[in-house]
């Protein structure tokens, strides 16, 4: 198990996915003010009747993100009667969830060791970066109500817990299905399930636990920089979870090419390190009927 997890995080060092990771958070951020100016806006409209039931969807999205969701609660407001600014909050969302999708292919091509000239071109991977998109949409949506339910203080035990079983399975689901989509060749369903749950337990336990790790970093800050510790602390926040899911799938990868035990401190090194190297340059093939061999030296 530790030979596991050494190799699992000497791979996400050579695969560059801190980097990956970094990316990730840049347009999450970008896109999640937009994307929840969308939401209160819309939200506003179809429901104008029913404050009650907009007021309870808020709370529980809100509820997301720990510490920090009263304060974008209160720096997050409808816009009524402009279309333009719809429109552009709109725009906003698709940039910045286009370019999530777009770094998570690269990244998940990295990992999987995927030949350049194998990666798709602009326009499928535009469209595969669209359906991974409605996929995250439809399991947030799930599991957003799902989490709601679940919270609500006059729900006994029992249906609680069965809540966050379904709201896990429901991670689980959309994870194995995102691990799938993501990568540009067709991967055995057996080889992304250990990943898809520690993506999914993860997820959740930085949904109860990641606020002890925000409030600490925000922890001093005044009203005076209520703005600075709310950009900051999105910022903290989102690369958490860009770093649970890349670290999910290295393990996948790790797995399925048995890249461990990896050397502690080379030279010498172990077969698993040969065979990750190796990996890494057939990986730079550029066009098809390229072969790039690799030859190790005693």
């Amino acid at each position: 198990m530790l030979a596991v997890g050494f190799g699992v995080v000497k791979k996400f060092g050579d695969d560059g996915a801190g980097r990956l990771a970094a990316l990730m958070t840049y347009y999450g951020f970008v896109s999640l003010f937009p994307l929840l100016l969308v939401m209160v806006t819309v939200l506003g409209y179809v429901l104008s009747g029913n404050p009650d039931l907009q007021r309870r969807i808020l709370d529980t999205t809100f509820a997301q993100f720990p510490i920090i969701g009263d304060q974008l609660r209160a720096n997050v407001h409808s816009v009524q009667g402009n279309g333009f600014a719809l429109v552009l909050g709109l725009l906003g969302a698709l940039y910045g969830g286009l370019g999530i999708a777009n770094v998570s292919q690269h990244a998940m091509n990295r990992i999987w060791g995927v030949p350049v000239h194998e990666r798709p071109g602009f326009v499928p991977r535009i469209v595969r970066s669209l359906g991974v998109l409605a996929t995250i949409g439809i399991g947030i949506l799930v599991t957003t109500a799902v989490s709601g339910f679940s919270a609500g203080a006059s729900i006994d035990a029992g249906p609680r817990i069965a809540a966050l079983v379904i709201v896990l399975l429901a991670n689980f689901a959309l994870f194995l299905w995102a691990y799938q989509l993501l990568v540009a060749r067709r991967l055995p369903w057996r080889d992304l399930i250990a990943g898809a749950i520690v993506a999914s337990v993860g997820w959740e336990l930085l949904q109860a636990l990641g606020g002890l790790y925000v409030s600490h970093v925000l922890q001093g800050a005044s009203q005076v920089y209520g703005l600075f510790a709310l950009v900051f602390g999105l910022f903290a926040w989102i690369s958490l979870l860009a770093q649970v899911v890349l670290y999910a799938a290295e393990l996948n990868a790790v797995r399925a090419g048995r890249l461990w035990p990896r050397a502690l401190a080379p030279p010498p090194y172990t077969e698993a390190d040969d065979r990750a190297f190796a990996s890494y340059a057939q990986m730079q093939a550029r066009r098809p009927g390229e072969t790039i061999e690799v030859e190790t030296s005693p």
